[in-house]
């Protein structure tokens, strides 16, 4: 039964329909989107296990460090063996990390859980989401921002389903639990219930992408679509470039550095989404005027604007350039930033679209960056690259969630911080993102020297098709 697994096997039969990809690709990506969901247990979690918001922030940011580390050092494997086989390991990974951090939860065990859950699951979560990406570019070469948009708004929609799904499930596990009360939180039983639950339904939803999946037949192409059609486009480069020279590019680290200041901005936000907004409007009383069921419903918008933004600002960069919409990212993001952090507590509905479109920016950014990469150093290694390029987002998982933690552990203890706790981090996410915007500036095309032999580059194009 493994053998169906081997890339030899999962090759696409003549006439096959490229659009039956995008779904394999967003049941993986749905399931793995989850961990932009934790925002919504995190204060169980706290009193659980009597910890810190660093202590139980570390959780993701373990998560995502993972996610990098795994994706730059397996990104070789995963193209060596195939998408197929690449989201069945990953979905054994992620299971097996919720059911650690059960036991983790369970015996009241924190270092479980950054086990389990974070290094894990980390694992499958890196493994998982780079594993259908260079097969969608290679489907849709004529339209890579709209292929990759398709699969990792999935991701960025995890969240949508997670949210209320787990507040479900918590309600239920736990009769005393009440989403609608600020003050209450889980038992350690439910929380326990919770990630087997979501474990073994992840499992299952995810073997569905991978009994779907197949990769074009070699030599492969759209009807009517011509490779020498890309060349005429900025940036975009018609040689093969392989993951070992990308790293040694200065429009590589570049990229890296533009990824990492975008991820930094937005996840700060998401980790932190739900007790968020309820300290942006809490009463001079203490009391907030957003309850707790209302912030768990703008985790859920949030994952809206995070996935909507995947799509369309991705589809954008098709028509425009990967640059430009780069720029917009970042540059406007500044501008959205100084709102959030001067006038954001004005009114929720103008808190929540400032947000959002943040959001949007933010995974907008991780749709695009896929595409730009393949304009870059064309589509042989470009799932192995991309891999090493989400390095950034492991440094930015870091970064992002300690720049907020660390400035609210200073200000006082959750469920007494106000709209002012959160300014001094988000100026410093202004600056983050225009360190981000000069890099993107600076990104030129990659020098001949990279490229591959013209006696071997015929040889790799057919390898990528």
């Amino acid at each position: 039964m493994l053998t169906a697994l081997d890339r030899k096997n999962t090759i696409a039969p003549a006439g096959y329909s490229r659009w039956l990809i995008p779904p394999a690709a967003l049941a993986v990506h749905l399931c793995i989107g989850q961990v932009y969901a934790t925002s919504v247990y995190k204060n169980s979690f706290i009193k659980h296990f009597d910890a810190s918001q660093t202590s139980v922030g570390i959780i993701f940011s373990i998560a995502i460090v993972m996610l990098g580390l795994s994706a730059a050092i397996g990104g070789t494997w995963v193209e060596a063996n195939g998408p197929r086989k690449a989201m069945f390991v990953s979905a054994c990974f992620w299971a097996a990390g919720f059911l650690i951090g059960a036991l983790g939860i369970g015996t009241k065990q924190l270092w479980l859980v950054y086990l389990g859950y974070g290094v894990i699951g980390g694992i499958g979560l890196g493994i998982g989401y780079i594993s259908p990406v260079s097969t969608l570019i290679k489907w849709f070469p004529d339209r890579p921002g709209l292929a990759t948009g398709l699969a990792i708004m999935g991701f960025g929609g995890g969240a949508l389903i997670a949210s209320p799904a787990s507040r479900q499930l918590l309600s239920a596990y736990d009769p005393g639990y009440d989403p609608g009360v600020a003050t209450s939180v889980a038992d350690g039983r439910a929380l326990v219930m919770l990630f087997v639950t979501l474990g073994i339904a992840y499992f299952l939803i995810m073997m569905f992408g991978v009994a779907n999946i197949r990769v074009p037949a070699p030599g492969w192409r759209p009807d009517g679509w011509e490779p020498s059609s890309t060349a005429a486009k900025p940036l975009v480069t018609t040689a093969q470039v392989t993951a070992a020279n990308a790293i040694r590019t200065r429009s590589f680290w570049l990229l890296w550095i533009v990824l990492f200041c975008n991820v930094t901005a937005g996840i700060g936000i998401l980790e932190q989404a739900s007790p968020m907004i309820q300290d942006f409007f809490r009463e001079s009383g203490g009391v907030s005027g957003v309850s707790v069921a209302a912030a768990g419903g703008f985790v859920g918008v949030l994952s809206l604007f995070n996935m909507a933004g995947r799509f369309a600002w991705s589809s954008t960069s098709d028509l425009i350039g990967r640059k430009p919409i780069y720029l917009v990212y970042l540059g406007v993001g500044m501008v959205l930033y100084l709102l959030l952090a001067t006038v954001g507590d004005a009114a929720t509905v103008l808190f929540v679209l400032l947000a959002g479109v943040i959001l949007s920016f933010y995974g907008g950014g991780f749709a695009t960056v896929p595409a730009y990469l393949r304009d870059l150093f064309g589509t042989y290694q470009v799932g192995a690259i991309h891999g090493r390029l989400l390095t950034a987002w492991s440094a930015a998982g870091v970064a992002g969630p300690l720049i907020i933690n660390g400035f609210l552990d200073a200000e006082g203890k959750p469920g007494t911080l106000t709209s002012s706790a959160y300014q001094p981090a988000l100026f410093t996410m202004v600056g983050v993102l225009a360190v981000g915007f000069v890099a993107n500036l600076l990104i030129r095309p990659v020098p001949d020297r990279y490229h591959e032999p013209p006696a071997t580059e015929a040889a790799l194009k057919e390898a990528a098709a």
